[in-house]
Formats: C-alpha cells, structure tokens, sequence
C-alpha cells in the first residue's frame, strides 16, 4: 500500500545559527535567524515552516523555544498559522524586505560587518518597534476630528513661506514654548518658564536627550516594571544598567527604596500618572517618597507624561513636577496623542540650572526642531482652540472605552478580568485563571485579525505572564464589535494555560 507522504517545503533544510553561550535567548536567536532568512530571500513567502517536531530534530531546539520564535514571527506579521496545515511565511512581507536579499556580497564582506554591543543588546531583546496594522485594538491610533483637521489646515497656510528661513532656536520656536508653559501650569500644575522648555520629535527624543546628559554609561537607572520598551530601550542605547521596580494598583512600588537593598541609582524613569502600560497611579504617599529620595540621595527623575490630557473620571492627576522642591524632576510631554503623531512635536522641561547643559548638548543630537510645524501648533495654542478640541476628542475616546469595556465583559468576561481605566488610550485585562501565556494569546489573537499586546514582552524582571494591552483610540463600533467577536473565538478555541506550547 503505498501512502501519500506530505511533501516538505524547501525551509526544512534552513540551518539557523544558534549561540548557546549568546545572553539572547534561544528563541530571540532563533526569530533573527529567520526574520534575517525572510529578509535576504533565502526563505519565501508562501514558504511552510518546519513543524516543531521536525524543526526540534534539525536545528537540536526544544518545541517550545521553536514555538516561542514562530509566536513572534507571526505577532509582527513576517509568519501567518494556518489551522490543521502548519506556519507559512507571510505572503503580506512587504517587498522592501523581500528585495533585500537580491543584492549579494561575498560572505567575507558580511561577516566583517560589525554593530555596537548597545545595539546588539537592543536588537536581542523586547518588542519590535515597527508599526501595527491598523487593526482592531492596535494601540497609538489617533482619533480623527474634522473641525479641528480644518483649523490645523487654515493655519498651516500662514506658515508655508520657506523663502527667508534659516536654522532654528535650539530649544524650540519661543511662541510654541510659551504656550506651552502657560497649558502646562492650568492643566497639570508644572511649575516652569518657556525658557526652561526644549522642543523635541515626541516623547522618545526627549527621553533620549535627558537619558544622555544625565546618567553616564554603566549608570544604574531604575524603571517601572513593567516598563514602556521604547524607554527602556533608549536606556540601553545609552549603556544605562537597567533596575525594574513592580507596580501594583497604587503605581511603582517606592516602600522598596527603604529597604537598602538598592543602591541609589542616577535617575528614576516614571510615568506616575497613568503607568505605561499597566495603567495605575501613582498615590501621593508614594510621590512624596519618591521626591524625598531623590533628593537625599542625588537621583534624577524623568516623569513621562505621555498622555495626561485624557482624564474621563475626577480631576487630573497633579504632576510630579509640581510637587518637587528641590528641582530634581524633568518632565516631558508630546502632542502626538492629543493632535497628531506626524507632527513630531514633544517637550522636555528641564530645572533653569540645567539649561545651560541641556543647550550645549542638543546641537550634537539635532540643531533645532522643525519650525513649521511649531509654528501652526503655536497658532492652535495660542488661539484658543485646545481645550475644545480636547473636549471633544476626550468624549469620543471615553465612548470608546466604555464600548470596548462593556463588549469584552459580556464576550470575554469568562477569560478576561477589564481594568476600566480612568485616563489614558488603552486598557488592561488580566487572566481569570482560564489562562496563562499571553504570548500564545496574542499570536492566536493576531491570526484571527486582532491585535492585543502581551505585557510579559514588557517585563523587566517580573514573571507575570497573564495581562494583555488593548487600545480604544480611533476605534470604530464595527471594530469593536468583530474585534470581541473574534477575541471571544480566540479563547474559547484554544487552551492557553501552559506557558510553552
């Protein structure tokens, strides 16, 4: 009797390299070898994948770090699993990658091509940082408002002269930085003058510039955890040693200081009000012990205040800033959120003694910010039409919260316990007990169209493998709809209480 074997596709013969001795982990090691195989064309898309079983005999990897590295080819879209049949390269790969395999250089070429041991760092761990499909509970999107894309517009049409223009103030155009200020002390009780402000690309920018001028490499620089990765990453850019500090319901837990057990570090990075991405407060008892400590002992402190103009419930939280005596804290904030990401425009708000420095510095990184855009948000600003604006768009987001709450309590409220929240663009939803790997979660969340984040990529220490990260902002009632829809099919399809698959 002859029997019809399934013919194997021509990636089974794939050897990755794998370093055992690597600080990577085996899995991380393994997903680069084959987003680098996908990249330079050695394996193409439609291509199968090894089954872990035979990938487990070939490449001498256990099934579980071969399904860890196949989860994360899929979360970011280079693998799609097809149910019953196996994991395939993604036909959607965009042609830019698929391209750059075609050029070929000689192998001695290659392996002379060498990165910092920073990069290499960042590159081996955490999330990827490439842009979500805009996809049912992606997080970052922007809710569109037509009155205020109009005004935008019309002011932007005062500014389009480029003829007579030059460089730039170092810190930032002076009107947009006024304003700024004066938003700043009525809405969240910052305590400083537009000469203390420097203009930045977003948030990111801003933490680059303060993480450089303020901790030297090697620098021990306590963080959340978990931590917004794009932070922590700039952080080991930068050669910090990075600390992790849990967070409960009350924010990052400060009672730890007292302890001993940590050695002061060069500065904290915090965002008190409204903790990334867990979504929790910081209370006041724990801000004033995280002042005090700061300044007995000598610490810096960046407060991130990533998204502080979306309060639904209560009064906004006052910021850190405004609580410090001994101008310790730098805060930062961004316009990315609350108009839109394209503009690139953040703040950094340095103490006036550092000014100096922070002038001194920021040539080398960037000699001015674009002053096009500074000057149409400057305009915005000073003519009043913020706060309608962001009454508007708060109403909207808050509608948006409450249908997605309520969705997933009635769909999902058998495998997800929502954390409401009162401010901010996303929500969190822990494990009820029915499972426990939000990695497989996410992969087979993201298989089914849906996109919701895995807070364990977000861990610095913590071994919580049981929260996901849903984003409400710019999402439609149909989307919400289908999006719990497909989500309540996730769970109620598969078994996700085993860590390893």
């Amino acid at each position: 009797m002859n029997l019809k074997r399934r013919r194997e596709s021509p990636s089974a013969g794939f050897l990755p390299n794998i370093d055992p001795s690597s600080p990577a982990s085996l899995a991380r090691q393994l997903y680069l070898a084959l987003r680098g195989a996908i990249a330079d064309g050695r394996l193409h898309a439609g291509q199968r994948l090894p089954s872990s079983r035979l990938a487990s005999q070939e490449w001498k990897l256990s099934r579980g770090t071969i399904a860890e590295a196949y989860e994360i080819l899929i979360a970011e879209g280079y693998a799609v699993a097809r149910h019953g049949s196996g994991t395939y390269i993604s036909p959607g790969v965009p042609d830019r990658l698929l391209r750059a395999g075609e050029r070929k250089e000689p192998a001695a070429q290659a392996t002379s091509r060498t990165v910092s041991q920073a990069v290499t760092r960042v590159l081996t761990s955490g999330p990827s940082l490439e842009p979500q499909k805009a996809l049912p509970f992606v997080t970052g999107r922007i809710a569109h408002d037509d009155r205020t894309a109009g005004l935008l517009n019309r002011i932007a049409g005062r500014h389009m002269n480029y003829a007579f223009e030059g460089y730039g103030d170092i810190q930032g155009e002076p009107g947009l930085r006024a304003a700024i200020a004066a938003h700043l002390a009525v809405s969240r009780g910052v305590r400083c003058m537009p000469d203390q402000l420097f203009i930045t690309a977003g948030t990111q920018q801003a933490l680059d510039l303060a993480f450089r001028v303020l901790a030297s490499p090697g620098d021990s620089v306590i963080v959340e955890d978990p931590c917004y990765p794009p932070a922590r990453q700039c952080l080991t850019l930068n050669g910090a040693t990075i600390v992790g500090l849990p967070v409960d319901h009350e924010g990052v837990m400060t009672e730890q200081l007292a302890s001993g057990r940590l050695q002061p570090p060069a500065l904290f990075y915090v965002t008190p009000s409204n903790q990334y991405p867990v979504g929790s407060v910081l209370s006041l008892p724990r801000r004033l012990e995280l002042l005090s400590y700061a300044s007995e002992h000598g610490c810096w402190i960046v407060e991130d205040d990533y998204d502080s103009e979306f309060r639904y419930d209560g009064h906004p939280i006052a910021s850190l800033q405004g609580l410090d005596q001994a101008h310790r804290v730098l805060y930062t904030g961004t316009f990315s959120k609350a108009l839109l990401p394209s503009l690139r425009l953040g703040y950094l708000v340095v103490p006036a003694d550092l000014v100096p420095v922070f002038r001194a510095v920021r040539p080398a990184l960037d000699r001015c910010p674009p002053t096009f855009q500074q000057r149409v948000v400057a305009d915005f600003l000073n003519e009043g039409y913020f706060p309608a604006h962001l009454r508007r768009l708060r109403e909207r987001l808050r509608a948006s919260r409450d249908l997605l709450a309520s969705l997933l309590m009635d769909r999902t409220g058998d495998h997800l316990a929502v954390v409401v929240p009162d401010q901010g663009i996303n929500l969190t939803a822990r494990s009820t007990g029915t499972w426990s790997n939000d990695r497989a979660v996410s992969a087979a969340a993201l298989a089914k169209g849906v996109v919701v984040m895995p807070l364990s990529r977000m861990n610095v220490a913590s071994c919580d493998t049981s929260r996901l990260l849903l984003g409400f902002s710019g999402l439609s009632e149909k989307e919400a709809d289908l999006g719990t829809r497909l989500l309540a099919e996730v769970f109620n399809g598969r078994d996700f209480r085993r860590i390893r698959d």
